[in-house]
């Protein structure tokens, strides 16, 4: 079994460009429903996760 690779709240946050800022406001209000583990204080997000979530947010015209 592979094991995911976790980037932390910084790593997250670059890999899809936003702030870390934006990505803890996202964690409290729940805007998305981004999963996240929480190990302490440090908080990660699986790379695959945050692919999924960009290719959910992926569209052909605007609103």
């Amino acid at each position: 079994m592979k094991k995911p690779e976790l980037l932390n709240r910084n790593e997250a946050a670059d890999y899809i460009s936003v702030k870390p800022q934006t990505l803890s406001v996202w964690a409290t209000t729940g805007r998305y429903g981004l999963p996240f583990i929480k190990v302490g204080r440090k908080v990660f997000y699986r790379r695959e996760e945050l692919d999924q979530f960009l290719d959910t947010r992926t569209s052909t015209q605007t609103q």
